[in-house]
């Protein structure tokens, strides 16, 4: 048995010298898979506590307890809880469209072993926020289905890939405001197989966060097709960003 991993293990040998692994922000050879340079290992803005229990915006300090931010306060969200891996910037950025529109598919991996610390305990169900097919057929993949894949592996919690459908393709809501981007997404999603979401503690899977206008559309018709909670997990939020 050992002769006969020797040539195996010589051929990884010179796979990793022909392909080095490469940092998923900048491309620098580095250690092993997924793993990030120093600068931008440090250029990341990891989040966590203490945060906002419901959106889990940062709070400057901690302040103790289940506290919400004045937002939450104000207009609750649809969903029972929102986390990211990090916080929205160039490092995080760059990683994000490297997937999305690069073909980079190994970095739903990388993204999916940051976020896997933020899944609840309870979760049963991996949901990701679905593309139209139209443009499912122009990019070749949905980068939020990937970065589901990639938690279920980890975790053990399945996946159901097609349980949400995009009805009608969206416009770009970059550069709207939130009410606008609210008024975008009406009604473009729907559950495929509500009787697969019933009773189900569901996790809503997307790469980047910016004011919640998809990530409540598809908490809707999530809730309303039975789940019995709902959370947010992504790659990356915008802090600030115009709700």
């Amino acid at each position: 048995m050992p002769f006969a991993r020797a040539p195996v293990a010589a051929l990884n040998r010179l796979v990793a010298l022909a392909l080095p692994p490469r940092c998923p922000g900048c491309g620098e050879v580095v250690e092993a898979d997924h793993r990030f340079c120093t600068k931008c290992w440090s250029g990341l803005r990891f989040l966590g506590d203490p945060a906002c229990a419901t959106c889990g915006a940062p709070f400057a300090i901690d302040r103790g307890g289940e506290l919400r931010c004045a937002p939450c306060l104000a207009a609750p969200p649809a969903h029972d809880g929102l986390r990211a891996a990090v916080a929205y910037g160039p490092v995080a950025r760059d990683v994000a469209l490297k997937l999305k529109y690069g073909g980079r598919l190994a970095l739903a991996e990388t993204m999916a072993r940051l976020m896997r610390r933020h899944l609840p305990d309870d979760a049963t169900l991996i949901v990701p926020v679905p593309l139209h097919r139209r443009r499912l057929w122009t990019r070749g993949y949905n980068q939020a289905l990937l970065i589901a894949n990639g938690l279920s592996r980890l975790s053990g919690v399945a996946v159901a890939g097609d349980a949400l459908r995009r009805t009608h393709p969206t416009p770009a809501l970059k550069g709207m405001n939130g009410r606008r981007r609210a008024q975008a997404v009406r009604g473009a999603f729907m559950a495929s197989d509500p009787g697969r979401i019933a009773g189900q503690t569901v996790v809503l899977v997307d790469d980047v966060h910016t004011s919640g206008a998809t990530a409540a559309a598809c908490t809707k018709v999530l809730r309303a097709a039975g789940a019995t909670r709902v959370t947010i997990l992504c790659w990356a939020r915008v802090i600030g960003a115009d709700d």
